[in-house]
């Protein structure tokens, strides 16, 4: 299973937001390239990225920090964030981008990610935030009716890459992923699952490897910048 560890974007320094709410931002690297380098550093094998500013935009925003983590660091990297057309899709992975995260759009607009997934084998992924199994939108800000697992069983002839599945309960709260509902959502697709929001240990870890769904990865962000989890310790866990 792999690590991901969060770069959250917000007015070009790295954050953490709790339940998603802007105002909780906290700044913990006001250089995101640095940081960035410090997660390879460790050892990682993926990036996550999210361009926070983007999904309320609904356009990148924080498009140079993304940029200079992109050169500065030879591991790929997925984002997501205001990524919601065609042209903005093929610019990111011109860039360099490993694979892109449509979130809004899946929902609003899932021709698109049907359009991209067969365009860009590989390379595009579908992120399914979600608030008590509902869907939520542009940056978590509108709530909308979709199931989260409905919403992941109908991309499932659409070829895309991969699930991000995020509780938003959950994000950046320090308490602990939603085991359950991400073995179920994993268990009811053949999409690979990435589970997103509350890892805040190698135990939480261990409980996703262990969950009974064969889960892509898990992404940690809050955990790894407060020491809660020692990137290292978790990568040779997970390894083990």
């Amino acid at each position: 299973m792999i690590l991901y560890p969060a770069i959250d974007l917000k007015d070009g320094a790295a954050v953490r937001l709790v339940h998603g709410e802007m105002e909780s931002a906290t700044v913990f690297n006001d250089n995101p390239a640095a940081q960035a380098e410090a997660f390879v550093a460790a050892g990682c094998q993926w990036l996550h990225l999210v361009d926070l500013n983007g999904a309320f935009a609904g356009e990148p925003v924080n498009a140079a920090a993304v940029e200079a983590i992109l050169k500065a660091c030879d591991v790929p990297a997925q984002l997501g964030g205001g990524i919601r057309d065609m042209a903005t899709i093929e610019r990111w992975l011109d860039k360099g981008l490993a694979r892109v995260i449509l979130g809004t759009v899946a929902v609003e607009n899932p021709a698109l990610v049907r359009e991209a997934a067969k365009a860009f084998p590989g390379h595009v992924a579908v992120g399914i935030d979600a608030r008590h199994g509902k869907v939520a939108t542009k940056g978590w800000a509108e709530e909308t009716e979709v199931d989260a697992t409905d919403l992941a069983r109908s991309f499932e002839d659409a070829g895309v890459a991969a699930i991000i599945y995020t509780d938003i309960t959950r994000d950046g709260a320090m308490k602990g992923p939603n085991v359950p509902a991400t073995a179920a959502l994993a268990q009811a697709v053949s999409i690979p699952v990435i589970a997103s929001g509350g890892v805040s240990s190698i135990d939480d870890l261990i409980a996703l490897r262990d969950c009974g769904a064969a889960l892509n990865g898990a992404i940690s962000g809050r955990a790894l910048y407060d020491g809660a989890i020692d990137l290292r310790e978790a990568l040779a866990a997970l390894a083990a």
